[in-house]
């Protein structure tokens, strides 16, 4: 026990919650702007295996990791955009035209992967790049909070600025009020003249570059390959992030934060002696545990809410 005490209350271990926190952090934003819309938007884990795969072979034929991020990141914006033609102009389910993206990112890239290298299995046969890690000045400098949050990869620290930046667009610009208002009544909205189809369109081609920036840093941040599946849940551990925030960039934060410990925790476990499936087990048990726990408080608060009004 005592062992288990000191991995977790070390910097180390501050250190990688910020790591593991980052795509799902960014998984979440998606979720909360493309929900403002009114969407229901599932296809952040296929979306970012699209971009993770492309970031590594844009970084490896161009030998710039700049590149390559560029490359997932417009790959992902141009599949959200894909979405809301998919839906809006060809009139499909948003679910089922979400489970189509995910399968594509799935079972897709694992056939390009094959058709350019010849292995199935891991991207290694490829020279990709790695987004670099920023030391910054003064804070690196600082005891332990230094080795906590200097040294990150650069889209770790992008993707903390995004939420500043994701906050400000939908309360303060004249776009996320549209967003929101579509989102909200989109009948209302259209009757002062407000484009519902290409302000929905705009809204899931923002979430699509989110979900694009976490896939890159898991393929040229997290790790410097691509491999089937690589992004582990952590599109769907977003989806439940944004739930749990009330739809809200700080609050999503806040949760990405969460489950991030939890991603953090079961890395740091496999170092001792428990039992390897019991461990990679822990990000999803916290998961159903917290939405479960935050769809009671929910229901408590609609009943108090609904007494009241009686």
């Amino acid at each position: 026990m005592n062992e288990v005490l000191e991995l977790v209350f070390s910097t180390s271990f501050a250190f990688s919650v910020l790591r593991l926190t980052t795509p799902i952090l960014l998984a979440a934003l998606a979720s909360v702007i493309s929900e403002r819309a009114g969407i229901g938007n599932i296809t952040m884990e296929g979306t970012m295996l699209i971009s993770a795969f492309m970031g590594v072979v844009v970084s490896a034929y161009t030998g710039s990791a700049w590149l390559g991020f560029l490359g997932g990141v417009v790959i992902g914006g141009l599949t959200g955009w894909l979405l809301s033609y998919i839906i809006f102009k060809l009139q499909v389910n948003d679910i089922l035209a979400g489970i189509a993206i995910n399968l594509i990112g799935s079972g897709g890239t694992v056939f390009l992967l094959f058709a350019l290298t010849g292995v199935r299995g891991i991207s290694t046969s490829l020279s990709s790049k790695v987004m670099p890690s920023i030391d910054i000045p003064f804070i690196r400098d600082i005891p332990v909070l230094g080795e906590i949050l200097s040294g990150h990869n650069i889209i770790t620290y992008l993707s903390f600025v995004t939420v500043i930046v994701i906050w400000f667009l939908l309360f303060k610009t004249a776009l996320g009020l549209r967003i929101r208002s579509v989102g909200e009544n989109p009948d209302a909205a259209k009757s002062v003249g407000v484009n519902v189809y290409k302000t929905k369109s705009i809204a899931l081609t923002i979430a699509g570059v989110l979900s694009g920036m976490g896939g890159v840093y898991m393929s040229m941040g997290y790790v410097s390959w691509f491999a089937k599946d690589l992004t582990a849940g952590r599109g769907w551990i977003g989806i439940a992030a944004a739930a749990m925030s009330g739809m809200h960039p700080v609050g999503a934060m806040v949760a990405s934060v969460f489950f991030g410990i939890a991603d953090a925790a079961a890395n740091t476990l496999q170092t001792i002696n428990l039992p390897s499936q019991l461990v990679l087990m822990i990000p999803y048990v916290v998961t159903l545990i917290a939405m479960c726990v935050y769809a009671y408080f929910r229901l408590q608060r609609k009943k108090k809410l609904a007494r009241k009004k009686a």
